[in-house]
């Protein structure tokens, strides 16, 4: 193949010697190129011989055509097709390739076991359970510290290994790729890190204990436990229920426990011809009469509404949660007002108009409550344990939480 470049002006056939020896020697630091035969008459680059590919054929034609001097080039150069001349080079590549690595071998195996050694480290390091439990008392803490501290023996381990390998420039590389993994990582398993970030603060602030009667976001019941990603209550119809740590974090938690004191209230409707101050006082009196509530604060009875055909009182008193049961308490307080007003005549009309014509119609005596046989038991109040109870069983059975009952509580 002949490639013709037309020069500017003629080209002296006393350069021929220079081109040719000029030529010569960019052919000698070429691989493949060495054994090639050349020779530039008038300006024409004439090569023969073979090379060991088609790659090579072009690259020699390339290498003369940009020599300064060289008009043309007459590329007589043949592929070698024979199979010994094929494989020879491929062999010897491999084995040189194999020897570089049976001579790297020990330095890997060197730098396996340094880092191997700092695993095994961190790994003893991390069933000191005394030595982290010096720092919280916390498990989830001391679980999240114990992972910090095998992270970093991995991470040392893996510098010193690379340091041994010389191949250190491989930590920027690797730091970059861990980032951008990371950053993906992250987006995947949002929710699953705002949950257990969530449980850190959560465990650390404690907003509830065990077996409190906690509202939160408007669920209600009683906390089982506190796990690495949700917070468990038991419901008062003793239904599981699981909260995501994160949504809990940021909910508004309303705890009925941590206050022993609870205050109840109730409505009395009373006719509108009945004295408002006697009918009080006798609401008062009734509820300090009735088992679970405590004297101080003292129960109220407070006129609420005066509407158009009763009076709505409204009754408020408290309750001591650690000795009687909270609804126990108001059930027994609205009955024994009921049965009071009753005896003592005040009438508790319905909330409706009733017409009455006293001209033709005799008034009516106001008919007598029914007396109850007593049974000679007392009112229940008692706490109900059926639902502490059943925390209790699973809290023994289950994995210790990160609800620490000793700790300070938010």
């Amino acid at each position: 193949m002949l490639t013709l470049t037309l020069p500017a002006s003629g080209q002296p056939a006393d350069t021929d010697e220079p081109l040719t020896s000029k030529l010569r020697k960019a052919f000698r630091q070429v691989d493949g190129l060495e054994e090639v035969r050349l020779e530039v008459r008038g300006g024409v680059a004439v090569l023969r011989g073979t090379v060991p590919s088609l790659e090579a054929k072009y690259q020699a034609e390339e290498l003369a055509t940009k020599l300064e001097g060289v008009l043309a080039v007459d590329n007589g150069l043949t592929v070698e097709n024979r199979v010994s001349e094929r494989i020879t080079p491929a062999l010897s590549s491999l084995y040189d390739k194999l020897s570089s690595i049976l001579s790297f071998l020990p330095l890997l195996l060197v730098a396996g076991v340094l880092f191997t050694l700092f695993i095994g480290m961190g790994s003893v390091f991390t069933r000191w359970d005394w030595f982290f439990s010096r720092f919280s008392d916390n498990v989830f803490v001391q679980d999240l510290l114990k992972q910090v501290t095998w992270f970093i023996f991995a991470i040392v381990g893996s510098l010193v290994a690379l340091e041994v390998l010389e191949a250190t420039a491989l930590v920027g590389a690797l730091l970059g790729t861990a980032g951008v993994f990371g950053i993906a990582i992250g987006f995947a398993f949002r929710d699953m890190a705002e949950n257990s970030l969530a449980s850190v603060l959560l465990s650390l602030r404690q907003p509830f204990s065990p077996n409190d009667h906690v509202v939160i976001d408007g669920n209600e019941g009683k906390v089982v436990r506190l796990t690495s990603r949700a917070t468990i209550l038991l419901t008062l119809d003793g239904n599981h229920l699981r909260l995501p740590n994160s949504s809990v974090f940021k909910a508004v938690i309303l705890n009925y426990t941590r206050n022993p004191e609870r205050r109840f209230t109730f409505q009395v409707g009373i006719g509108v011809d009945e004295e408002l101050a006697p009918a009080q006082a006798l609401a008062v009196k009734t509820l300090l009469e009735s088992p679970g509530i405590i004297e101080e604060p003292r129960p109220q009875c407070l006129v609420q509404n005066l509407g158009d055909s009763n009076v709505v009182l409204e009754l408020l008193a408290w309750v001591d949660q650690e000795k009687s049961e909270y609804l126990k308490v108001r059930s027994e307080a609205v009955r024994r007002v009921k049965e009071a007003f009753d005896e003592a005549g005040i009438e508790m009309p319905e909330p409706i108009y009733r017409v009455r014509n006293q001209a033709l119609t005799p008034p009516q005596e106001k008919k007598k409550p029914t007396k109850v046989a007593e049974t000679g038991v007392g009112p229940d109040v008692e706490p109900e344990r059926h639902l502490e109870r059943l925390i209790q069983d699973e809290r023994v059975s289950a994995r210790p939480d990160l609800l620490d009952e000793q700790g300070t509580i938010e």
